[in-house]
């Protein structure tokens, strides 16, 4: 195990010791993953970092502290060079697992969204989950506001995750949806500092 962080340089190999495959320096990098709690998700998750040639350092991986979507939070550090490590972000990306930050950079934008109207009559769940299938975005938390009884219009505030630089792509989808169902939305202003 090694106390390095990213960007902190660890022993290059020489060229000619690994037949000239490694002729960059390699650095530690860590990993935020986001796995469903199901047999096999960590191994799976596990084989691109390794498949693009990163030498693992540590996994920490507590199935019992979930995500706000039930999900298992996992951190891992391993050693690559830069262009392996955009490499295997990438990879990772490909199989579809979730990766919540990589290294410095996060992966994952919130915003807040205030939906108004009939949630419930309208399916509320069938809602959430036409968000969460819209690759760009998934929701991390749900309050619901029913002062009247399911029967009246109700409130919902979303905190949604969006991949970095995809906020817009996520916010049509949920715009759509909302037109669609006669929802009214309050998204969070643009451009303006507070």
């Amino acid at each position: 195990m090694s106390d390095r962080r990213d960007g902190e340089p660890a022993e290059s190999v020489a060229p000619e010791a690994d037949g000239g495959r490694a002729a960059t320096t390699s650095s530690t990098h860590t990993v935020r993953l986001e796995l469903v709690d199901e047999p096999g998700q960590l191994l799976s998750a596990l084989h691109p970092i390794a498949d693009n040639g990163g030498n693992l350092l540590s996994i920490y991986h507590e199935r019992g502290n979930k995500t706000p979507r039930g999900r298992i939070p996992v951190e891992v550090d391993f050693e690559a060079s830069h262009e392996r490590f955009k490499e295997i972000v990438d990879a990772l990306r490909g199989e579809g697992v979730n990766v919540m930050q990589a290294g410095t950079e996060r992966y994952a934008e919130e915003v807040t969204l205030l939906l108004f109207g009939h949630l419930i009559d309208t399916d509320l769940s069938d809602t959430l989950s036409r968000i969460e299938a819209c690759e760009s975005a998934s929701v991390a938390d749900v309050s619901l506001a029913a002062p009247q009884g399911t029967e009246e219009s109700s409130s919902a505030r979303l905190r949604v995750e969006a991949r970095a630089g995809e906020t817009e792509t996520a916010l049509a989808a949920v715009r759509e949806l909302s037109d669609e169902k006669g929802l009214r939305l309050v998204e969070p202003l643009a451009g303006v500092e507070a």
